[in-house]
């Protein structure tokens, strides 16, 4: 038995992935706890174990005195069992929760278990894992047993074990999505700018490639959009814009309000805000659907867009330069009848004069 405990040991550490000094840590501990069961009652006594990893043979030691393996009992031999799965129990947790708390943020596959209140529950092979409902794309359906793919967001140290949380609706799901199809990403030729998303409706992805040489959203379409068609079927057919990242910020935003064509602009430049000027006939093209196209070309740029057609900007403008006119004047006549001097005896008083003045002014 002693002899076979080494190979025991060397097993669990392949299987478990468990290093070896920790499983003979919990051994030497197992038999420590047993033997503090059998000889210290009554007594304040240091009990320790050591095993032998040439002979496998275990002893225990109380205050440097070796104690006989035929003053163990049937409860202190449970006891030390007990200790022995416990600690290879936390040491499975800290070999799962180490494991995956370095991939945070990289994509895993894994097949659908079961579902727990609209989440989903998902077999990793050595642990399982979360899919919470709101990080579910709103479209998706999965059954048990389905082959399925998530972003790993997050991995918590809990006392049941690791929790490991997954998601399909990050936009970095759809990022690392595009670094393991187009291989221009992966190795740095081709940079993702930023991702603005709709899980389940649409997402847009602005790209930049750092070689002239390489059309950074032709290698994201790929040979008769290939590589983006893998990504859609991927996100269950959700729609990808993908957009050229341009330093000019113009272009920038006429490639993210893609594929409607502004007519002009006016950039606010320290408030990131622009007004976007449309054909009547572009507007809906512009604003998008329920104003997703708008909304997320916003999220793309940080900036803040509004969308006028032709006719609604003149209205604007007018609008504007009323308020202007109307606060001006406004402004002038407080400052005027503040200055009027007091009129004197039977004169006329002076404020009608400078109210016409004021009136003519206006």
């Amino acid at each position: 038995m002693e002899s076979e405990l080494i190979t025991i040991l060397e097993q669990i550490e392949r299987d478990k992935g468990i290093a070896k000094e920790v499983l003979i840590e919990a051994v030497e501990a197992a038999v420590a706890s047993a033997a503090r069961k059998v000889w210290t009652v009554g007594k304040e006594e240091d009990v320790t174990a050591k095993l032998d990893l040439k002979t496998g043979k275990i002893q225990a030691f109380a205050n440097g005195q070796e104690i006989r393996s035929s003053e163990f009992g049937r409860i202190a031999a449970q006891t030390a069992k007990q200790v022995v799965f416990q600690k290879i129990r936390e040491a499975e947790k800290d070999v799962v929760y180490n494991e995956y708390s370095i991939r945070v943020g990289q994509i895993i596959s894994g097949s659908v278990y079961r579902f727990d209140r609209g989440s989903v529950i998902v077999d990793l092979g050595k642990t399982e894992a979360v899919i919470p409902r709101s990080e579910l794309c709103g479209k998706e359906e999965f059954k048990q047993g389905d082959r399925v793919r998530a972003f790993i967001l997050e991995v918590q140290r809990e006392s049941r074990g690791p929790q490991i949380v997954l998601s399909r609706a990050h936009p970095n799901f759809v990022k690392r999505l595009f670094e393991l199809e187009v291989p221009e990403i992966y190795e740095g030729i081709i940079e993702v700018k930023a991702i603005a998303r709709d899980p389940g409706e649409r997402t847009k992805i602005s790209v930049y490639s750092k070689d002239e040489k390489v059309d950074c959203v032709g290698a994201c379409v790929g040979m008769r959009g290939s590589r983006v068609k893998n990504i859609v079927n991927e996100l269950h057919g959700e729609k990808i814009d993908i957009v050229r990242y341009s330093p000019d910020i113009k272009e920038y935003i006429q490639a993210a309000l893609s594929p409607a064509e502004i007519s002009q602009m006016q950039l606010l430049s320290t408030e990131k805000k622009a007004n976007i000027i449309v054909a009547d006939d572009q507007l809906s093209i512009a604003i998008g659907r329920y104003g997703q196209n708008v909304r997320l070309a916003g999220r793309l740029l940080g900036w803040e867009l509004d969308i006028f057609s032709a006719n609604q900007w003149e209205e604007h403008i007018k609008q504007q330069q009323g308020e202007t006119v109307e606060v001006v004047v406004e402004e002038v006549v407080e400052q005027r009848m503040d200055d009027t001097p007091e009129p004197a005896g039977d004169a006329e008083p002076a404020d009608n004069a400078e109210s016409q003045d004021t009136t003519s002014e206006q």
